[in-house]
């Protein structure tokens, strides 16, 4: 067996583990294929709305697709683009009986770290939504909280400025410069427990996926 394959699925049962202390369901998957099968089971069979938040994941695994395809109703927010249609989007978004999203990192002890823009992503991923699925890849997995917002400013942060073309510092030397203008990184969320219990369910993959 691959050591580390084996390496991410002990370190994913550890922070698992973790995730319980903190109300939150934990799952370990060792590739996408599997995830995808996992977040499916998850939703349920029954007809569900499903909304996403922005996430290379997400988009990377095929994961809205194979929702669609399981006969489920897709929020496709990209189909709201006018103010008044952004708005409808976010009510029903928030009202979704299930909202998909990545983690920018997730520590070993199972803390969730979030920087967002105009904070859509993170907020239902606080509130609203009756099930919140958290879909990462293990090359997310931080020692600690400042480790995590460290990644976020240096790598994540980075690397989705130049794909949404943002006239940053960060999009030109790839690296934090603390800027205002501009800035993508207005909201930080440290998800440190669920207040519902197991409302957030968190799907480990044992590959590298996203930024």
């Amino acid at each position: 067996m691959d050591p580390k394959k084996v390496f991410y699925e002990n370190q994913a049962n550890s922070i698992i583990k973790k995730l319980e202390a903190r109300k939150m369901e934990g799952y370990y998957c060792p590739d996408q294929e599997s995830a995808v099968t996992k977040v499916l089971e998850l939703i349920g069979q029954e007809k569900k709305n499903v909304g996403y938040g922005g996430s290379m994941t997400i988009d990377g695994i095929g994961l809205k697709g194979a929702i669609r395809n399981a006969g489920h109703n897709l929020i496709i927010r990209e189909d709201y683009k006018t103010p008044e249609e952004k708005k409808e989007c976010n009510a029903l978004l928030v009202n979704a009986d299930t909202f998909l999203t990545s983690t920018n990192a997730i520590t070993l002890d199972g803390e969730l770290i979030n920087i967002d823009g105009r904070g859509n992503r993170v907020s239902f991923l606080i509130y609203g939504p009756e099930q919140v699925i958290v879909i990462t890849g293990m090359n997310k997995v931080v020692t600690n909280v400042p480790e995590g917002i460290d990644r976020v400013h240096n790598m994540a942060a980075p690397a989705n400025t130049v794909r949404l073309g943002c006239d940053t510092p960060c999009a030109k030397i790839g690296r934090c410069a603390n800027c205002l203008p501009h800035t993508i990184c207005c909201e930080t969320v440290i998800t440190r427990s669920s207040m519902i219990p197991g409302r957030i369910k968190v799907v480990l993959v044992g590959e590298e996926l996203g930024y």
